[in-house]
């Protein structure tokens, strides 16, 4: 679950609700942005939301986006410098319940109540080379948004693979969010997804990986047609080294939704 840092749902809260309710399935957030919050309070999250749920709780969190921060009034300085610090300090927290860590923009000496009986899978939305090589080095991998196969298979697997293996790491996971729809009408909903999230394509980071993929806008790299060829899709998304594929319904009518799910549905089972 996406928390958008402008208006959204606080994901960690509506995760715990659902947790409650949905037995054994594994929830996720993707993502919890991270310049509004301390590691030190994102990590009391997280040990609340485990203990009502259990471990099965992977966290995704990503440097969101600089309009998105300037419009709260949060400065975006030094990314890069930040995702490393950040994950310097909340890692420990997360994984041995304390951190001793003095940063130039973060710092914590700090433990948690309870040791973490288990540790916690963290996941960064990751996409220019930098911002891989830390998570590579100090995640458990990425979580992409408006990534084509192409650029997973080219720039997302050989950098986050690197930096992982000069670390000592396991490889990292991949997992990857495209709008999808199994419909008749191809053309028009693509034209209609471009036209309902221009603004993904505006952003610099994803304009960055709109750019490596060859596409000029979002319903290019969205996963829409026959079911046929929407589960082809999702095949090359996965041969291209995603290792868990999140499906973001976009459909405008009751059939094109029954079908949608009646694919995602099967593909589940396989």
């Amino acid at each position: 679950m996406a928390e958008h840092p402008t208006g959204g749902l606080d994901a960690m809260t509506v995760l715990t609700v659902v947790g409650l309710q949905v037995p054994e399935i594994e929830l996720g957030t993707a993502i919890i942005p991270t310049f509004p919050r301390h590691p030190m309070v994102l990590a009391g999250q997280v040990h609340t939301l485990k203990n009502a749920i259990g471990n099965r709780f992977t966290l995704g969190i990503g440097l969101s986006h600089e309009i998105m921060m300037n419009s709260l009034g949060i400065p975006f300085e030094k990314p890069i410098r930040h995702l490393k610090e950040y994950l310097s300090v909340l890692v420990p927290l997360l994984n041995e319940g304390r951190v001793s860590y003095q940063g130039e923009l973060i710092s914590c000496e700090a433990q948690t109540f309870f040791k973490p009986e288990q540790p916690t899978q963290v996941i960064v939305a990751a996409l220019g080379p930098q911002a891989l090589k830390v998570t590579g080095r100090l995640a458990d991998g990425t979580t992409l948004a408006w990534v084509g196969p192409r650029t997973v298979r080219e720039h997302i697997k050989p950098r986050i693979s690197e930096a992982a293996s000069d670390a000592g790491r396991a490889a990292p996971r991949i997992i990857s969010t495209l709008p999808v729809c199994v419909t008749d009408n191809e053309e028009g909903v693509r034209k209609l997804i471009s036209k309902t999230l221009k603004m993904y394509g505006e952003l610099p980071s994803y304009k960055a990986m709109f750019e490596r993929e060859g596409v000029n806008e979002p319903g290019e790299l969205a996963l829409v047609g026959s079911a046929s060829k929407v589960g082809d899709l999702i095949a090359e998304l996965a041969e291209s080294g995603v290792k868990d594929f999140a499906a973001s319904e976009f459909t405008t009518n009751d059939d094109d939704r029954s079908q949608t799910r009646e694919l995602l549905k099967k593909l589940v089972t396989v």
